[in-house]
């Protein structure tokens, strides 16, 4: 991964997204919970707002837990019967609910995915669920979790659709949009598909619109990747976006010709701590979430399968075993950058030497430093 660029704050590394779209139509972000992805596409959009006559400048549609939130349920907790999602009417987002038809443009996007239906009602702004079980249809019935977060996506996506139409003057405003985490709740069948579909939309060589794309998934991530073909167009850029726990900035590294897993991103933060010499205890929490996982893969029932055990000092890998279980537990951990003292940062850079020396990875990811020099006039 190369060296990025580092932001102090949201709206700059905002405004950059959007120089970097004006010869780019569409980035795509990888970023750990909790890093500001919703905070950024927040960033975004505020952006787009600023000017303008009267206050109503705007030029970015979004998806983020604020469009998700557009919807909530009425789930009659008197009748029990008459269940529905309710739409927020003050909304911008549903113009055009009524005249344009939503049903018709969300029933077959939604047919991809799920075996249920809905209708509309734009006077009332609900919508109620139906599933047809051996031939009997059963109305107003509670979708679940990951069912009503596959419906709102779909909206969205028509939403976006008669966006990219010039000739729709209800979302004629949209010049960019941004899309932030849009598969919380499905399964991975489900990931595969949601980047599948919105690759093939944003590849449509009508497309008119800048797209950010963000995510803490690294399957979707990695779809989005190659179905948008970053690796070779000139028009897609992809990136790792990291939050620096010590002073708040933020990190923008272009993620190279491979796009990496979240398990590869982990540990060439880890790498690169470990080389500056900045670790803090939370790196034990991370360093065993990579452990528990190789481990798994490997078929081993615990991470200290994958801790080297060749060490003089720890020849069966107990004492760094034991450390990380110990070091990794804490309220501190996670949410307080706590030095780690120089005898643990030894024991950190051992376990970590060894897992990667064990395990070969990219060497490009985690460049050994130059042998210092010899005295003047040996070799």
């Amino acid at each position: 991964m190369r060296q990025g660029q580092t932001f102090a704050d949201l709206p700059a590394l905002a405004n950059h997204l959007r120089s970097e779209l004006v010869n780019k139509k569409t980035i795509v972000l990888y970023a750990y919970n909790g890093t500001g992805k919703t905070r950024l596409s927040m960033a975004f959009k505020d952006i787009g707002k600023q000017g303008g006559p009267d206050g109503e400048a705007r030029d970015t549609l979004y998806f983020n837990a604020f469009t998700e939130d557009l919807f909530h349920w009425d789930n009659d907790l008197e009748g029990d019967s008459d269940r529905k999602l309710t739409l927020n009417a003050d909304s911008r987002f549903f113009a055009g609910l009524a005249e344009l038809e939503m049903d018709n443009r969300i029933r077959p996007m939604l047919q991809r995915y799920a075996d249920f239906d809905f209708r509309i009602d734009s006077q009332e702004w609900t919508v109620r669920f139906s599933r047809t079980v051996n031939g009997e249809v059963i109305d107003n019935i509670k979708v679940s979790r990951g069912e009503e977060n596959l419906f709102v996506w779909c909206f969205f996506l028509a939403v976006m659709r008669l966006a990219m139409d010039p000739e729709i003057e209800a979302y004629r405003w949209v010049k960019y949009v941004y899309i932030d985490d849009p598969i919380s709740s499905l399964d991975e069948h489900n990931a595969i598909s949601v980047g599948n579909h919105l690759a093939q939309l944003l590849n449509e060589a009508d497309n008119p619109l800048k797209v950010v794309i963000s995510s803490h998934h690294p399957l979707f991530f990695n779809v989005m990747h190659n179905e948008l073909d970053a690796r070779k167009s000139k028009k897609v850029s992809a990136h790792f976006l990291a939050r620096s726990k010590a002073d708040g900035s933020y990190k923008l590294a272009y993620t190279g010709a491979t796009p990496f897993f979240h398990h590869v991103a982990v540990l060439t933060d880890l790498y690169q701590a470990a080389q500056s010499g900045e670790l803090y205890t939370y790196h034990f929490n991370m360093l065993r979430s990579v452990l528990e996982k190789s481990a798994s893969f490997h078929g081993f029932s615990n991470f200290s399968a994958c801790i080297p055990t060749d060490d003089a000092d720890d020849p069966e890998g107990v004492l760094h075993a034991r450390l990380i279980n110990i070091l990794s537990h804490g309220d501190y951990s996670l949410f307080e950058p706590v030095p780690m003292g120089d005898e643990n940062k030894e024991h950190f850079k051992t376990i970590l030497d060894g897992f990667l020396n064990r395990y070969p990875f990219n060497t490009d990811l985690f460049p050994q430093p130059a042998p210092a020099a010899g005295p003047a006039g040996t070799p």
